[in-house]
């Protein structure tokens, strides 16, 4: 009675255990089957997150920081996609539910020529008449409010110790900090002063804050005359000969190229001990730009 108890419980115990397995694989399966969608839905309409990748938004965003990307701020384009999905969606021209930027968002957009995601603050918008002249910024002929803030020490990546210069920028009422190098290579001077640049209708030219880091719309090979040979970009400005699309600066930027507007540091890996910074440049938590 005993051995027919205990060989009829086994197989019982045996299908118990098999059907828990299969349910909590069930029910793994119809979480992942829910949350994907709405977290690309969400990733899509609302809110994504960036990771910074370099420097040239310095002081104001670290190597490291994870930044909440406001979607909806300037309406929806193909490029609002996120995960590289705007690959399948036909080329367009304009926004759905489409906004103007301001002066001095900070904004998340497509490179113009090429596949890369960059970040920089709108300095110029359609209309303006945007130069730089000794590292000071001309707006429509007359230059933007800046004071010196302070001197700060560090190691940038890839190069050896510098000075930087802070300041405090304000334009339209609005106001933050910028950098520029006290001392260093050409390289570093050669965008302290541009041509006028004259922002086309539904164009934005971008700045990065790291003012003698930052490849931006005052490079050259984007604003060329418009009678030079070589590659058209979509300000209708021509890129000089031998230069392809891949290698071409930023330039103007498209409305359509807009992604979205960086509006909070949510948090940052960023290491004062490792740049060596000096004073330190505080980690930023749940911080807005």
């Amino acid at each position: 009675m005993t051995e027919s108890s205990q060989t009829s419980e086994a197989p019982a115990e045996e299908r118990s255990l098999k059907d828990k397995l299969l349910h909590e694989v069930r029910e793994w399966l119809v979480t992942l089957a829910i949350f994907i969608p709405a977290f690309y839905i969400f990733s899509f309409l609302i809110y994504e997150q960036r990771v910074i990748p370099s420097e040239s938004m310095v002081p104001n965003l670290q190597v490291g920081d994870r930044v909440a990307v406001n979607k909806f701020a300037y309406g929806y384009s193909r490029y609002s996609l996120p995960w590289g999905a705007w690959r399948l969606i036909p080329e367009g021209d304009g926004r759905v539910f489409g906004s103007k930027p301001k002066r001095g968002d900070v904004a998340v957009f497509m490179h113009p020529h090429t596949d890369r995601v960059m970040i920089k603050r709108i300095i110029g918008l359609p209309g303006d008449r945007v130069q730089m002249i000794d590292e000071q910024i001309y707006l429509n002929g007359e230059p933007i409010d800046r004071e010196f803030v302070r001197r700060i020490t560090y190691n940038p990546k890839d190069r050896h110790r510098t000075i930087a210069r802070e300041y405090q920028e304000t334009v339209d009422g609005r106001s933050w900090l910028t950098h520029d190098f006290q001392q260093g290579p050409d390289e570093f001077n050669r965008l302290d002063s541009t041509p006028e640049f004259d922002v086309p209708e539904g164009y934005y030219l971008f700045m990065g804050d790291n003012r003698d880091n930052s490849e931006d719309g005052r490079s050259l090979t984007g604003h060329c005359p418009p009678n030079a040979e070589g590659i058209v970009d979509r300000a209708g400005c021509s890129l000089p000969r031998g230069i392809s699309a891949e290698e071409a600066s930023v330039g103007f930027v498209p409305a359509e190229n807009l992604i979205g507007r960086a509006d909070t540091v949510l948090f940052s890996t960023y290491s004062c001990s490792k740049a060596d910074a000096e004073p330190c440049m505080k980690k930023r938590l749940w911080r807005g730009l």
